[in-house]
């Protein structure tokens, strides 16, 4: 397709006739009603930003779609949306009952302008904003998505697509280069959405054209290498076309041999992605073989490999395995006599067809006629449009070097299109991405859960609306929120249609649990300090506390106490230990006359080194056994207190008086049985208490003592055992060790 020179006199008799030589009357009525229609108002538009005078640009553009043999309708849409793009009153009016501008021009050709001008706005806005630039490639694929949604029918894509072309072909035609915005927009949006449609020369074109503002000094390089060789390379291609004609002719073949234009982009890409130099590329000299069917197309690939030497790593059957966007033809890469390489494709008419306008091909044969130009529907063609709408949902194109005609890999399969989604915008012109039925509160805390804690009112399109309301895709939603706050309950009723999306109800819900953890906890601290201050120990470190009755923080041992999911009878166990080493007064202590050589042992079968006779007792705060090693602590009228050398009630009490603290060692115990602390941690289940009743019973251990806590499933046990040896209880802790479901048995 050449660039199209526009008439000095734009939208003129002459030109509606040119524009409408294809087309069935009844949809050049389509287009004489469009241009009668918008005619008056594109003459009277000044020049956009561009510069380009919109009925300039208009004319253009139905010409571009001409060449893509769209259909009637398609045409006078674009020239309707001229006249709507500056209209200020468009939306109302599109919004209206009755909509003036279907009764004027149809309601095809209305539904296709409004798509039009909607896409349109969103492009400029998302350009305008610096949101969409290049390397942001999630919001460029939202965008995509977001085109594909808003454009329910393919021809207003194929329209926007048009629409860019002709803006940088008059830019090249005015030598006055665009923003390099546009440029990139259209390098990695509009050329990759052409190349997904297949719609080549649309794709090509664009490619070229945007390298061209983007890379002038490589485009004209690249240009210039391509001019030099010309001569030599029409000459060559000259000279295979007559040698492959004449071999087709021997053998009956009818076919169109011709050479195929090289684009600037596409030999720009190969050689920045294979790392190669431009005498490298095997496909600089191309032929094209088109023939009546299928079979014919292997029976030439014959040929042309008898008659040239084939590279066999440079071959793609395209027609036995497709290309994602139904692309079809056969590739190979042969040399000649002068090993000078050259690429052929060989394809039947419908593939080239195909390959040439992609889904615009269709409309070249489906107008119906008495229906007024429309697109006749059958089986075969909503398939095939099916499948198309079906390639717009696509990854990233940066992964397709080359993607197209030249492409040296096949794309991967292409996802379906997602239909449970919208896409609106910020008021910063980026892409959010919802679930259908989202409301302004969804969109809010999808931005970000701080706005939507805080979201109290929303802008749709600039009007005041309803917080649930029902988004649809391309409109703009702006948050009115407040400085702060949280979320309403209601926001969770689903009768009352707040919320559509399931992360946004997450985020409510857990608003709402971190505000009843911290009641939980507040109340919590409130009861255990009230307790604490009856029993007058208002002076305990909490987070000590907390872990010596089983919780990693206080506020765990809060929260359970709020909940009811410990009772605060179980601080019994903490302060009975800590009373369990009175205070002493000095001026009481307990003496006797003391012999060096004597030692006597007690009732508790401890032997106090040099004292005879004295009274001993076992401490409670860590219950000493033997063998351990142990230490004494004269008591005020109770003896001596015999404690574990590493108990921290012991090591406090002899730093407050040293010279209390009196030498013991265990004597002849003989049948003394001494109580002990075990503790055990296991996952709760049912039988667990059973089980280690069993252990004690089978070891012949007297429990006198049991103190449990469950919580968060896992249970903590501390059984008192009476034990004679420090080997019972090692034999104790190994056999509750192996009960199913303990993680841990250790003495306290």
């Amino acid at each position: 397709m050449t660039p199209a020179v526009p008439d000095p006199s734009v939208l003129t008799a002459e030109w509606q006739q040119q524009v409408c030589a294809d087309l069935a009357p009844e949809a050049a009525v389509l287009v004489e009603k469009a241009l009668v229609w918008a005619g008056p108002r594109l003459a009277a538009l000044a020049p956009t930003g561009s510069a380009e005078p919109p009925a300039e640009h208009a004319a253009g553009l139905v010409r571009i779609l001409m060449g893509m043999h769209t259909d009637g309708a398609t045409r006078a849409a674009v020239l309707v949306a001229g006249g709507l793009v500056h209209d200020p009153e468009e939306g109302a009016r599109g919004r209206a009952r009755v909509d003036p501008l279907a009764q004027v021009a149809g309601a095809e050709v209305a539904r296709l302008a409004r798509g039009y001008v909607a896409l349109l706005k969103v492009g400029q806005a998302a350009r305008e904003s610096g949101e969409n630039r290049a390397g942001d490639a999630p919001q460029v694929e939202k965008l995509r998505k977001m085109m594909l949604a808003m454009a329910v029918d393919l021809r207003i894509v194929l329209m926007r697509l048009a629409s860019r072309l002709q803006t940088l072909r008059w830019h090249a035609q005015a030598k006055q280069p665009p923003e390099r915005a546009l440029a990139h927009e259209t390098l990695e949006l509009y050329a990759p959405l052409a190349n997904r449609l297949g719609v080549w020369q649309i794709k090509w074109e664009l490619e070229d054209l945007a390298f061209r503002f983007l890379e002038p000094v490589r485009y004209k390089e690249i240009a210039s290498l391509l001019e030099d060789k010309r001569t030599g390379r029409e000459a060559f291609i000259s000279d295979v076309t007559l040698r492959i004609q004449q071999a087709l002719r021997d053998h009956g073949i009818v076919a169109d041999v011709s050479g195929r234009p090289k684009h600037i982009f596409s030999i720009w890409n190969k050689m920045r992605h294979k790392n190669l130099a431009f005498s490298d590329l095997y496909d600089v000299h191309a032929l094209r073989i088109i023939v009546p069917d299928e079979r014919t197309c292997y029976a030439v690939l014959s040929l042309v490999h008898e008659l040239f030497t084939p590279l066999t790593h440079e071959f793609d059957d395209y027609i036995a395995r497709p290309k994602p966007n139904g692309y079809r033809s056969l590739h190979t890469v042969v040399r000649d006599g002068e090993r000078k390489p050259f690429e052929v494709q060989i394809r039947t008419r419908d593939m080239h067809e195909f390959a040439e306008y992609g889904v615009a091909a269709h409309w070249r044969y489906k107008e119906a006629g008495a229906k007024g130009g429309q697109a006749r529907a059958d089986s075969e063609y909503d398939r095939r449009l099916a499948f198309m709408r079906q390639l717009l949902a696509w990854g990233s194109e940066r992964a397709e070097s080359g993607a197209g005609i030249e492409a040296d890999d096949t794309a991967a399969p292409a996802p379906t299109v997602e239909d449970d989604r919208i896409y609106v915008l910020t008021p910063q012109a980026r892409v959010v991405e919802l679930p259908v039925n989202a409301t302004p509160v969804d969109f809010a805390y999808y931005v970000h859960t701080d706005l939507g804690h805080r979201c109290r009112g929303a802008r749709v399109d600039g009007a005041m609306v309803p917080l649930h309301t029902r988004l649809t895709t391309g409109q703009t939603v702006d948050i009115i929120s407040a400085k702060s706050g949280g979320p309403s309950r209601d926001w969770l009723n689903p009768q009352l249609g707040y919320l559509a999306s399931p992360r946004s109800r997450a985020k409510v819900r857990q608003w709402f649990n971190a505000i009843e953890l911290q009641q939980r906890m507040a109340q919590g601290q409130a009861m255990v300090e009230k307790e604490l201050q009856r029993r007058g120990k208002t002076a305990v470190n909490m987070e000590q506390l907390a872990q010596q009755l089983g919780f990693a923080r206080a506020d765990d041992l809060h929260v359970a106490v709020a909940k009811d999911e410990f009772s605060l009878r179980q601080l019994d166990t903490v302060f009975e230990t800590a009373s369990a080493v009175p205070e002493v007064d000095p001026d009481t202590v307990v003496t006797h006359t003391a012999r060096p050589d004597s030692a006597q042992h007690g009732k508790s079968g401890v032997l106090v080194v040099g004292v005879d006779a004295l009274l001993t007792q076992l401490a409670r705060c860590c219950r000493p056994a033997p063998p351990d090693e142990i230490a004494g602590f004269i008591t005020r009228g109770r003896g001596v207190s015999i404690h574990r050398a590493d108990c921290q009630s012991f090591a406090a009490l002899a730093r407050r008086h040293p010279e209390r603290i009196i030498d013991v060692t265990w004597g002849d115990t003989g049948e003394s049985v001494y109580p002990v602390d075990v503790q055990v941690v296991a996952h709760d289940r049912a039988g667990l208490l059973r089980d280690l009743s069993e252990v004690f019973a089978r070891l012949r251990l007297n429990v006198v003592g049991v103190n449990t806590l469950s919580r968060q499933s896992l249970a903590r046990m501390v059984f008192t055992l009476e034990i004679h040896n420090g080997q019972q209880l090692g034999r104790a802790l190994t056999a509750l060790g192996d009960v199913t479901g303990v993680v841990s048995a250790s003495r306290r």
